[in-house]
């Protein structure tokens, strides 16, 4: 972002907002499309008229909001990645005993069947 025009900082940012204003705006109940394209007007209009002179503070925004969204993103990736394997009961340490498991148990191996590979 720092080699960015100011100009195309502020449609950054104003992107960034308006993600964040439709996420809390839908999670309290009073959605209106309405209000969203008033929002994302007023800032759009602001932040270009201003661009050149909030520059710095635009880059510095669009950083910050880039790290939180990427955050959420990558946590809910993984809450999701936890509950599909516990959901498929797929056990991927293999902390429990199966039955039917593909694993080779050394123990019972007959070391005439071990062969190295090289």
């Amino acid at each position: 972002m720092e080699t960015s025009s100011p100009r195309f900082k502020s449609l950054a940012v104003t992107a960034g907002l308006s993600f964040w204003f439709f996420i809390v705006i839908s999670a309290i109940g009073h959605f209106s499309t309405e209000a969203l394209l008033v929002f994302i007007a007023s800032v759009l209009v602001t932040t270009q008229i201003l661009a050149t002179k909030i520059s710095k503070g635009l880059d510095i925004f669009a950083i910050i909001n880039t790290k939180i969204f990427l955050s959420i993103f990558f946590g809910t990736v993984f809450f999701i990645y936890g509950i599909l394997m516990r959901f498929l009961r797929i056990d991927l340490l293999r902390l429990r005993k199966q039955q039917n498991s593909y694993w080779l148990n050394t123990e019972q191996a007959k070391p005439h069947r071990i062969r190295k590979q090289y």
